[in-house]
């Protein structure tokens, strides 16, 4: 696609349930939030980051743009899930462009897809602690089909795609922009509607990185099955102060037995990470997307993993230029809106 002429690019987090938008400014005082907004698209459309009706996505992309007058055309995406895999590896030292030329071979030892059905790229981390002749890579692959889909709901959609980037790193960006990790290992841990993305930064190098399908989605298909209604109104059921086709007790014990699954579940993720890193221990989690609103799971969460657990604030570092922002609404929306946020921040230019 051809790019426009400015730098900037505009975020745009397609979820499963819903899509965001931002667009940020970067002057010398610092970054300035001008746009944000969101809309919520059916169930269904997307699954698991695979695509199943892109005219619709695409249709509900140029509602959401209509909706809070966003005419910025160049954009960043994100992907994650199942069909995208992130390897740390350790290559003999070389220059970057030998690098490419041996990336297919390097690559097919670590993805389990045929190389021919993904497209590589990689990031060099730097030199190898323990072997100078060798330095530490950081190795993407993703399935070339969902590639093309995302390509081809943002030419439905009247976009210009400039980056592609992965769930877990858009929110390392944020991250890094917001915080300083003081040297500490930290877990961010992103819970959506239907994927929960995991990345532990040493240094504030991502050092390991887990995709699971576990979510928000979870809840409501079970709110769903109690209480005999569609997935729409179960979503409207738990966030309501008083559900009428559910019991507060029944509520409470969907929501009690899935926050329990997802803590089990980034307890095992901090095992296997532990079994080969025993000495970086994991002093603080910062959580994203709707997930993170629940502050049972935060509670177990923090037992569980003998870590402070806190939600992540994307909006810190940005001034708010805009009198159409209302302080309340992005306040709420702050945990869902980190990955659209570490999107926003990235330049057409940028590796």
């Amino acid at each position: 696609m051809i790019l426009g002429k400015k730098n900037q690019l505009i975020g745009l987090d397609i979820g499963s349930r819903t899509i965001k938008v931002a667009e940020a400014v970067e002057r010398k005082s610092g970054w300035a939030l001008r746009k944000f907004g969101s809309i919520d698209i059916a169930p269904g459309l997307i699954e698991e980051g695979v695509i199943k009706d892109g005219a619709a996505v695409a249709e509900a992309i140029r509602e959401l743009f209509n909706l809070y007058n966003v005419r910025q055309q160049n954009a960043a995406i994100s992907i994650g899930g199942y069909s995208v895999i992130v390897k740390n590896i350790t290559v003999q030292q070389m220059p970057e462009d030998q690098l490419y030329e041996s990336l297919n071979f390097e690559a097919e030892q670590y993805i389990p897809f045929d190389i021919n059905d993904v497209n590589l790229d990689f990031q060099v981390l730097g030199e190898n602690q323990q072997n100078p002749n060798q330095m530490n890579v950081l190795l993407v692959a993703a399935k070339k089909d969902m590639i093309n889909d995302y390509i081809n709901i943002m030419e439905m959609a009247g976009l210009n795609l400039c980056i592609i980037d992965i769930d877990a790193f858009a929110l390392q960006n944020i991250y890094e922009l917001n915080y300083t990790s003081g040297g500490e290992n930290i877990a961010l841990i992103d819970i959506g509607a239907g994927k929960t993305s995991l990345n532990i930064l040493k240094n504030n190098i991502s050092v390991f990185m887990r995709d699971v399908s576990l979510g928000c989605n979870q809840i409501n298909q079970k709110i769903s099955s109690i209480a005999n209604c569609s997935m729409t109104e179960a979503e409207d059921l738990k966030l309501a102060e008083k559900p009428d086709k559910i019991s507060a007790e029944d509520l409470e014990e969907v929501v009690s037995s899935v926050v329990s699954d997802w803590s089990n579940e980034i307890r095992r993720a901090l095992d296997f990470f532990y079994s080969t890193n025993p000495d970086d221990q994991i002093k603080q989690i910062m959580l994203s997307g709707g997930g993170a609103n629940i502050k049972q799971f935060r509670d177990l969460l923090a037992v569980q993993t003998a870590a402070e657990v806190r939600i992540i604030e994307p909006f810190e570092a940005f001034e708010i230029r805009n009198s159409h922002l209302d302080p309340a609404y992005l306040q709420q929306i702050a945990p869902q809106a980190a990955i659209c946020m570490g999107l926003a921040i990235r330049r057409v230019d940028d590796k």
